[in-house]
């Protein structure tokens, strides 16, 4: 059966960088003659790209790989493929477990799948593929953009460098790899060559960004610093955004160049997990609460407009009732724009899961409520600050609602986190970016429309 007569479609869950993995594989393939489809019943090949990073996600992984097994069923299924990072973090288990699955493709092989499928159909026996996570893709890299065309996701480095005490990434993506800026930039512009207006940069911390480069090479000037602004200058896009931001690395100098860059949005995506000091050091954060608050109020001082998102984990070992309440505090006090919290899981193979002083789970599911509750109402003031403002919004296109409704987005909102803004008054292309007049407010989205 030749590649061109092949279906595959591919699952993607997790986070933006597995979904950019997923579109490097979909770009693979596509180069190789396999038709993409948009729905599992219809593909010869399914792949599951899944996400092994707390136990939620785990979860469904799993479930997403035995509910598409059932397609085998019916005789359309040949070939179900397990990929990602649950992969490579529990390749021994998974292989055992997993009888329906015919391939395991590790976080280190992914780049290679057309070469692997190929070989499968070919009758070859070999069902795993595993190897160190150390492929970087560049920008000649084979990737369907899955996003619309007018926004997309660019993947900076792999791995991390962090070893925070509660997370799994270092043990399932390795240690921080860094693509060079000139890299980046090239493939920023052929995104936008290809219609992108909006650039979203991701990595495992951003902060981090060039550590690993100007460690081997004291020549290299591969920084956080340089690589925005390079991005700004020479890529062409008219938005960029940038997630997962740390305040260990967040400094006056990168501030102004936000407040300088018209095309830098002043969205800082910024996972603080705690603020009370014994709890950072027993979650290896490196950080303090005083270097905290001094990052935050740079940012308020210096770009008030600013939208600021952080996570919080409750219920970590050793929290206390005095911790958890600090943290209260600290919320009410601050006024975050948005606010994500997590319930502490203990991860195998982490510092966290072997500390005492571990917590029920009523205990934590309480405290994720508290911390969602007080945060509810502010989300709802500082959005309802916004009703009789003008805002740029980027038209994404008809409303997921009803298609009486166009949905966009301002600059504080991240496509898939945040919330929309809804227009029902006007008429706009998708990738457009358009003025609205806000003219109401709800507990995700805005309301607004077009004056020009």
């Amino acid at each position: 059966m030749p590649a061109e007569n092949k279906k595959v479609h591919i699952i993607s869950l997790g986070c933006p960088k597995n979904l950019v993995d997923s579109e490097i594989m979909y770009g693979s393939l596509n180069d190789q003659g396999y038709e993409l489809v948009q729905n599992k019943e219809d593909a010869d090949t399914v792949i599951v790209n899944t996400c092994g990073f707390i136990e939620q996600a785990k979860e469904e992984s799993i479930q997403t790989v035995l509910d598409t097994a059932e397609l085998k069923k019916t005789g359309s299924l040949k070939k179900l493929v397990v990929a990602g990072c649950l992969t490579q973090r529990y390749k021994d288990e998974l292989v055992e477990g997993l009888p329906e699955a015919d391939l395991f493709v590790g976080s280190g092989q992914f780049q290679n799948i057309t070469d692997i499928l190929g070989k499968a159909y070919a009758g070859e026996q070999k069902k795993t593929f595993f190897h160190l996570p150390t492929y970087l893709q560049e920008e000649t890299t084979p990737r369907l953009n899955s996003q619309y065309k007018h926004r997309a996701y660019l993947k900076i480095s792999e791995g991390c460098k962090k070893r925070c005490a509660f997370c799994a990434i270092p043990l399932i993506r390795g240690n921080l790899q860094s693509r060079k800026v000139e890299s980046v930039v090239s493939e920023a512009k052929l995104l936008v060559a290809s219609g992108v207006e909006e650039l979203i940069v991701i990595s495992h911390d951003f902060t981090d960004y060039g550590w690993d480069l100007r460690k081997k090479n004291a020549e290299r000037v591969d920084s956080p610093y340089e690589l925005l602004k390079t991005l700004s200058e020479d890529s062409g896009a008219k938005w960029i955004r940038v997630l997962y931001l740390y305040p260990d690395g967040l400094n006056e100098r990168m501030i102004q160049l936000f407040k300088e860059k018209d095309n830098l949005l002043p969205y800082f995506d910024m996972p603080l997990q705690h603020i009370n000091n014994e709890m950072l050091k027993r979650m290896n954060r490196r950080m303090t609460k005083e270097k905290i608050l001094e990052c935050l109020q740079a940012i308020r001082t210096e770009l008030p407009e600013a939208i600021i998102r952080t996570q919080f984990i409750v219920g970590f070992p050793g929290e206390t009732d005095e911790m958890f309440n600090e943290l209260l505090e600290f919320i009410e006090e601050f006024q975050f724009d948005r606010v994500g919290a997590f319930t502490y899981s203990p991860e195998e193979n982490t510092k966290a899961a072997t500390l005492d002083g571990q917590l029920d789970e009523e205990t934590k599911l309480e405290r994720f409520k508290k911390v969602m509750s007080l945060q509810r109402p502010i989300s709802n003031k500082k959005h309802a600050d916004f009703i009789g403002k003008t805002i740029d919004v980027l038209v994404d296109g008809v409303s997921e609602e009803t298609e009486l409704l166009l949905q966009g987005r301002f600059f504080g909102q991240a496509p898939d986190i945040d919330g929309v803004v809804l227009i029902n008054d006007g008429t706009a292309k998708q990738g457009e970016i358009v003025k609205v007049k806000v003219t109401e407010s709800h507990d995700y989205d805005l309301v607004g429309e077009i004056i020009s």
